[in-house]
């Protein structure tokens, strides 16, 4: 039953790693991957002179960051408000809601948030009407581009969050709470002695994991989004490495910037996982 999802796995996910080769070579379609000439780290020498590189890689930390810190402390601080809700029909359904955007794929959600977010959008237009405000470009002011990059990507991923973290919630005792209430702890005193201290190793797990991915800033949300306007604040290594490798034609330097992309987020998470097993006792094996 395995055998199909590991052939598949083999062919598509293991066979095109002997492609990285041609970071290492000055590739050549026509002369082929053994057949193109031999320049060693000259690629890579060349992603660190080369001035967009640098604001690339700033980019994408800078992006990543504020996604893994928001995507944390959002997701937390929801589940604990829906989890004083007593009333377990609207607990369900609010859960379900902010749920379903997990499920939408960032092509569809670019092409309304490009909508909505135009100069002649219909956030524009209730600035406008409400507030007198003139046309704000949002999709087109570097500043401006990344606050909603950050925003949309935690409204999209945040009700994944919050699923953790109730699902982390059912598994205290509730005998804690009845004996809190017994000692005349109110509901917020319940809150910071026990729910958050509940919490904590799984916050710890989720934190630490996520230290993997501060180089993936999101290509599918960021292309589907992003314009030349804003490629001084918004491009990141993904998006750049398809402009200049696929777009541009030059294979081996995007095959490089890739790979440096791919060995930071290898040792970011193997430096994740030794965190989450000290701090939380967290371990795959």
């Amino acid at each position: 039953m395995l055998l199909p999802a590991v052939v598949l796995q083999f062919v598509f996910g293991y066979l095109p790693l002997g492609g990285l080769v041609i970071a290492f070579k000055d590739y050549k379609p026509y002369d082929g991957i053994w057949g193109s000439k031999w320049v060693g780290l000259d690629h890579f020498k060349f992603m660190f002179e080369y001035p967009d590189s640098k604001q690339v890689i700033l980019n994408t930390t800078l992006i990543a960051g504020l996604k893994i810190i928001f995507n944390i402390v959002v997701p937390f601080c929801f589940a604990l408000l829906l989890n004083e809700v007593r009333r377990n029909s609207v607990k369900r359904t609010v859960q379900t809601l902010v749920y379903l955007p997990y499920f939408i794929s960032w092509v569809f959600l670019g092409g309304i948030l490009n909508d909505m977010l135009s100069t002649d959008g219909i956030i524009n237009m209730m600035l406008q009407n409400w507030f007198g405000l003139d046309p704000i470009l949002f999709l087109g002011s570097g500043n401006w581009f990344r606050f909603i990059v950050v925003l949309t990507d935690v409204w999209q991923q945040f009700g994944f969050g919050t699923i953790v973290y109730l699902a982390a919630l059912a598994g205290v005792n509730p005998s804690l709470y009845e004996a809190a209430e017994v000692d005349g702890a109110n509901r917020w005193r319940q809150t910071l002695s026990i729910t958050i201290p509940s919490l904590a190793p799984i916050v710890i797990v989720v934190g630490t994991l996520a230290i993997g991915n501060i180089m993936n800033a999101g290509f599918d949300q960021i292309f589907n989004l992003y314009n030349p306007l804003v490629y001084d604040k918004g491009d990141i290594i993904d998006t750049f490495v398809y402009r200049t490798g696929i777009l541009n034609g030059q294979y081996s330097f995007g095959t490089a910037v890739g790979i440096f992309k791919s060995l930071v987020g290898f040792v970011l998470i193997v430096i994740g996982y030794r965190v989450a097993y000290k701090l939380a006792d967290y371990k795959i094996f």
